[in-house]
């Protein structure tokens, strides 16, 4: 059982077979952007490239932790855009305010999609907030570090 950080390689067909609306309005601009929300889970999970949708196996426990079964909505700070020949958009940070959990890595999901995996997030070990903040702070929305690239 590991985290592997990865695109999910089902996300890169559902791309090109256009499932996915991060919102910049240019093909589908009749159409309000999906929901995409990120879920955090323990070093049990298995989560890489080959996970296809948001489970709850192996998942935070909600049970007095500030955290609830599927995690947040997350915000898109940087709708579709380019540099040179690199496509990518990011999120804004995201906090758990006042949690107390320990959490391995995440899973960034379509909710409007059927929860369609879209990346996993590999923290590099356990990481611990007790009666705190938990944060996740996304790269730079640059070419080079945002969160989500296509080169």
């Amino acid at each position: 059982m590991a985290i592997t950080q990865a695109m999910a390689t089902s996300f890169k067909v559902e791309i090109l077979d256009g499932y996915h609306n991060f919102g910049s309005g240019v093909v589908r601009a009749s159409t309000a952007a999906d929901t995409f929300k990120i879920a955090l889970y323990t070093s049990s999970a298995t989560l890489n490239a080959s996970t296809t949708v948001y489970t709850t196996t192996d998942e935070v426990s909600s049970s007095g932790t500030n955290y609830s079964a599927g995690g947040k909505t997350l915000t898109i700070s940087q709708v579709p855009t380019s540099t040179g020949t690199t496509a990518f958009l990011d999120f804004d940070d995201i906090t758990w305010a006042s949690a107390t959990l320990t959490a391995n890595g995440a899973l960034i999901y379509n909710e409007t999609q059927g929860n369609k995996a879209v990346a996993v997030l590999a923290f590099g070990g356990d990481k611990t907030s007790t009666a705190g903040n938990f944060t996740i702070q996304f790269p730079a929305a640059t070419s080079t570090t945002a969160i989500l690239r296509i080169a």
